[in-house]
Parts: structure tokens; C-alpha cells; sequence
């Protein structure tokens, strides 16, 4: 199980092979890694992530699903039938995406790690409210796309994972300046 609380600092270093800036102007500053700081707050306002878990026989599979950042670790849920939690009950490690759809601007993020099942009430609750703050009508309103989610997790309906970084990438983009940072944990 992930640990919770405080949580590890990465070490970051920047790919220069994959870092440039493209006609840079006069006096342009150096290209730098991007802060894990900066990293985390945009994995925290993420709406949609895009799993992608490996089938026994090594076929990926790769499907969106909602998911909050909270104390270090990322967690999602899904059906305990569903092709994702089979294929994690089988080989837990996963990769989790998130970004913008921009060829100029934005950050795109990859986590990897081990998913692991969450079924402690303390942690889930601790999850439910970080769901219900993140996605807020979604998850709260009986109208939302979400709603019952919570119930869900506690019931066991819904299988919760967590994902602690083992390590995590940011490809960056801003005004011709491209960045590729890894974050190793």
C-alpha cells in the first residue's frame, strides 16, 4: 500500500536531448526543468486521466477515467469486472496520463507506478473527499455524472487504486520552448 502523508521528494533532472528552444528571442532565458511543484498542480486539476494497464498476454489496454491527487499519490477506481482491474489484478504496474491537446502550449504529464487496491475506510474517505472537492456537482449533486461514487468505494462496488510515482514525466510547452523533465522517486 502507498504510503500517506507528506510526500517524497522527487529528483528532477531535464533531458536536454528532448529540451529546446526553438528561435529562441534575444536575451531568452535558459531552458529549465519544470518544478514537481508545478507538476502536482496540474495533476491536482485534472479532470480526465487515460490509464493504460497491460493484458496477460501483453496486449495494452488504455482507457480515460477520473482521479485525484491527494498526499502524493494518485488514485482512480473502476469496476471490479472491468478490463483495467483485471489486468491489474494480474500486473499491477500502470501508466496514468494527462494534458493538454496543444501542439504550443501546456504540460503534459505521465505517471508510472504500481496500482494498488485501497479498501482501508480511513484512506477512502480521505479519497471520497478529495473527489467530492475536485469534482464537486459531479460527484455531489444527485444530477451529476458521478453521483453515488462515494457510497460506491465504501461498498466495495468500485474498485479504488492507488498510485504512488515511481517515476513521472513533464513534456512542457510555452512560446517555443519545449522541456522534457523526469521525476524520479
Amino acid at each position: 500500500m502507498p504510503t500517506h502523508g507528506p510526500a517524497q521528494q522527487p529528483t528532477t533532472e531535464l533531458d536536454a536531448r528532448y529540451s529546446s528552444a526553438l528561435h529562441p528571442l534575444p536575451g531568452a532565458a535558459d531552458v529549465t526543468a519544470t518544478e514537481w511543484t508545478e507538476a502536482q498542480r496540474h495533476l491536482r486539476a485534472a479532470e480526465i486521466f487515460w490509464v493504460s494497464t497491460v493484458r496477460p498476454d501483453g496486449r495494452l489496454h488504455v482507457t480515460p477515467v477520473i482521479g485525484a491527487w491527494h498526499d502524493g499519490v494518485l488514485y482512480f477506481s473502476t469496476g471490479a469486472g472491468e478490463q483495467k482491474a483485471r489486468n491489474l489484478a494480474h500486473d499491477g504496474h500502470c501508466a496514468l496520463t494527462t494534458g493538454r491537446n496543444s501542439l504550443t502550449e501546456g504540460l503534459d504529464l505521465v505517471v508510472e507506478g504500481r496500482a494498488e487496491p485501497v479498501s482501508d475506510p480511513a484512506v477512502l474517505d480521505e479519497v471520497i473527499a478529495a473527489y467530492e472537492v475536485k469534482y464537486g456537482p459531479h460527484i455531489t449533486s444527485p444530477e451529476g455524472s458521478f453521483h453515488g461514487i462515494g457510497e460506491a468505494f465504501r461498498k466495495g462496488d468500485a474498485v479504488v487504486f492507488a498510485v504512488s510515482p515511481a517515476t513521472a514525466y513533464g513534456f512542457g510547452r510555452n512560446e517555443g520552448v519545449y522541456t522534457h523533465t523526469r521525476w524520479a522517486f
